[in-house]
């Protein structure tokens, strides 16, 4: 089973960007769209033999998700049933008959660091916390836009970019928590060096000078570990700032 995930960066602006060429040539089971910036109305395209569940932010032109999947869900779930975290369309989640795939665009926390506080205080406790209660049923896939490199090697200028949003102390120490949890970065089993990212600024050819970041991941349950085939990233694939990222199960 291939699942994929991309920070499409505004669903109406890619599906002119060659989206249903990639959505063909992907041949994905399941794909898992963030920053999707429309609600399922203003999104005048047919995505044959998929099934596609949207969750929209109260604010237009903001956030939001979709899954767009093969397989019809035994069920479908919005948000993590909490208020406060749930106005932004930020959360999808899917059940299948072996695992739940939670499709996920977490906050930024802001060029000032505006929102860092609600970031790793509130919502990352709260969001971990969601994940865990889905595994006590049974094992659990996330992926999304993340708004996090985790490692150095995960950041093409780690010194440069401590104090910055998406490499701060504090929101690395939050994926940390993710790992502690018992959440396995799928990416990581397969490939151990520098210079793989999935988020180029737009500013000063930074993708063709690959200086980028890898915040974009499939994170998996350890149960889940002995069925991951592959986890990969796709670069070459253009349209958004980010780049497709994906697993293969067995």
């Amino acid at each position: 089973m291939k699942l994929v995930s991309w920070n499409v960066n505004g669903i109406r602006s890619v599906l002119g960007k060659g989206f249903h060429d990639f959505l063909a040539g992907a041949n994905a089971d399941v794909v898992c769209l963030q920053e999707t910036k429309a609600r399922a109305e203003q999104v005048e395209s047919d995505f044959e033999g998929y099934h596609v569940f949207w969750n929209s932010a109260e604010k237009p032109g903001y956030s939001g998700t979709a899954i767009m999947t093969r397989i019809e869900p035994l069920d479908i779930r919005y948000g993590i049933g909490q208020d406060v975290h749930d106005r932004e369309g930020r959360v999808i989640t899917a059940e299948y008959q072996e695992y739940f795939l939670v499709n996920v665009y977490v906050p930024n926390s802001q060029r000032t660091l505006a929102r860092l506080g609600y970031r790793t205080t509130s919502w990352g406790p709260d969001f971990r916390a969601y994940l865990k209660g889905l595994e006590k049923k049974k094992p659990v896939v996330f992926c999304g836009d993340m708004n996090v490199a985790h490692k150095e090697i995960d950041i093409a200028r780690p010194k440069a970019n401590v104090k910055n949003a998406g490499f701060t102390p504090e929101e690395r120490a939050d994926f940390d928590e993710v790992v502690t949890a018992g959440f396995i970065d799928t990416f990581r089993e397969f490939e151990t060096g520098a210079g793989h990212y999935s988020w180029w600024s737009y500013m000063g050819t930074a993708r063709e000078k690959n200086i980028g970041w890898r915040i974009d991941y499939f994170c998996i349950s350890k149960s889940l570990r002995p069925r991951l085939k592959e986890a990969f990233i796709w670069p070459q694939i253009k349209g958004s700032d980010h780049c497709p990222v994906g697993i293969v199960l067995d």
